[in-house]
């Protein structure tokens, strides 16, 4: 109320507060509202929490009842879902035995086969491991070509068939495995200091250490995080370790670009190679993405890296740099000899890494020179004995 009309406020109003030109006033009837309001939000906080407390008490009493409860729907939940997905993608029922033999047919990876562009149709595969002639499986073929793909689906048909699940696949013979080790993708651990390399390595030392026969292992690019031959040595040693030693002895699928690792199945009787395959279309290549028998000697890099869109000229530059590393060219300072055109002043001669002693190769330049039609069957002897001598 303004000051100028104080003297027209009622008597029985309670003065509350007094401002610069003005008083504020409250009635009795106000303050026992407002004293209700006040009382009655203590109240309810009060009441609430009273039968908060008593509902809690009532759910103590029957705490084992309701985790049953909640574990039993659990279960409900997680088979009607397999059973829907089952009944829904056509999955097959798979035979779990307590053998030593995988065996899957026209297998295809649950997740990957959903998430294909429309009209796209998902390659599937087969897969043989045991123990006695196909325990590891040396898996080549290009990048994008499909072969982590292939290691990841035959672990998620092996998990799933353990865990009851019906199996994406047309057949599915499942002996049953102590644990599935998967060494796959490129990782590191920033905060503990530890390199892409360092972090592949203890994943594969965690391996060896504790596999067992009854084991399945998932190898993917082993070796790939160090120098060529570095990896091709530890790539080799480990798949040679799993062969030979008979605590570990698992069945292990390896997927890797190091072709030279084809060569242990001449040398291992358990060890075979697969290969997944493309098609060359002049310069690209076609991912066929069927896995087959045998081993693939190229791994089509500049193709995929060309799919990537990377610029054409490195594309090009690339194939001649390529094509001097495979033929071991190297420069006067021994270094990788650059490709140049034939008219190029820049071509000298060109060197080559020597797999012979010096004394070989003279006598390799000799033969080179000679002309067989116009050499007598007398001279032919004479320097077939020289080049004899040179290479003593």
């Amino acid at each position: 109320v303004t000051k100028p009309n104080l003297s027209k406020v009622p008597s029985d109003y309670i003065r509350k507060q007094t401002l610069v030109n003005a008083e504020r006033f409250i009635t009795p009837e106000l303050k026992e509202y407002e004293e209700k309001i006040l009382n009655a939000e203590e109240k309810m906080a009060s009441l609430e929490y009273e039968i908060f407390q008593s509902l809690r008490r009532k759910i103590a009493i029957e705490t084992n009842k309701i985790q049953r409860n909640a574990k039993l729907l659990g279960i409900i939940d997680c088979l009607c879902s397999l059973a829907s997905v089952a009944y829904l993608n056509n999955y097959f029922k798979p035979s779990v035995n307590s053998g030593d033999e995988i065996i899957i047919e026209w297998g295809s990876h649950p997740v990957v086969e959903k998430l294909l562009p429309p009209g796209e149709q998902f390659i599937s595969n087969d897969a043989h491991l045991d123990l006695e002639g196909e325990q590891i499986l040396i898996i080549t073929g290009p990048n994008m070509s499909g072969k982590s793909t292939y290691l990841r689906q035959g672990g998620l048909i092996v998990l799933m068939a353990q865990m009851g699940s019906f199996v994406p696949a047309k057949r599915a013979e499942i002996g049953i495995v102590d644990r599935i080790f998967t060494r796959v993708g490129a990782t590191d651990n920033v905060a503990r200091g530890e390199s892409t390399f360092l972090f592949e390595m203890n994943e594969l030392a965690n391996i060896l250490n504790n596999a067992t026969p009854k084991a399945l292992i998932l190898l993917d690019e082993i070796g790939r995080g160090t120098s060529t031959f570095d990896g091709l040595s530890i790539a080799w040693a480990a798949a040679e370790y799993i062969h030979e030693c008979p605590k570990v002895a698992a069945k292990t699928m390896f997927a890797t670009h190091y072709h030279e690792l084809t060569e242990m199945e001449r040398i291992f009787p358990r060890i075979k190679n697969y290969n997944v395959t493309v098609k060359e279309w002049g310069d690209s290549v076609i991912f066929l993405r069927k896995v087959e028998r045998g081993g693939c000697d190229h791994s089509y890099g500049i193709q995929v890296a060309k799919m990537a869109g990377i610029p054409k000229e490195i594309i090009d530059r690339a194939k001649e740099i390529l094509n001097n590393l495979e033929a071991n060219e190297l420069t006067p300072d021994q270094y990788p000899k650059l490709a140049v055109n034939e008219d190029d002043s820049r071509r000298a001669k060109s060197y080559q890494i020597s797999l012979f002693s010096l004394d070989e190769s003279l006598a390799i330049e000799e033969l080179r020179k000679i002309n067989p039609d116009k050499l007598s069957p007398f001279d032919a002897l004479n320097r077939l004995y020289q080049l004899k001598k040179m290479i003593k």
